[in-house]
């Protein structure tokens, strides 16, 4: 599988709402970053579900290689 590509070495902060989908970009290539665009598509990469539970601040990973993706887990920093 190839390597995604790494569309900023900081986390996204975003504010969720409980209840609501959103859709991780796990390719690095969306223009609609952290979240996903299609662009994709013809790839290994597949965006990554993520279910808000409560309303806050959760930080997507940016980097693309969080082993806790697709939140952030510090991994950016070793790259």
């Amino acid at each position: 599988m190839s390597e995604p590509v790494i569309a900023q070495k900081s986390p996204y902060p975003v504010e969720v709402e409980a209840g609501k989908t959103y859709w991780w970009c796990a390719c690095g290539k969306s223009a609609k970053q952290p979240f996903c665009d299609g662009s994709h598509k013809g790839s290994a990469f597949n965006p990554r579900e993520y279910k808000a539970t409560e309303n806050g601040t959760v930080y997507f990973c940016g980097c693309k290689h969080s082993a806790n993706a697709p939140l952030c887990d510090g991994t950016h920093r070793t790259l």
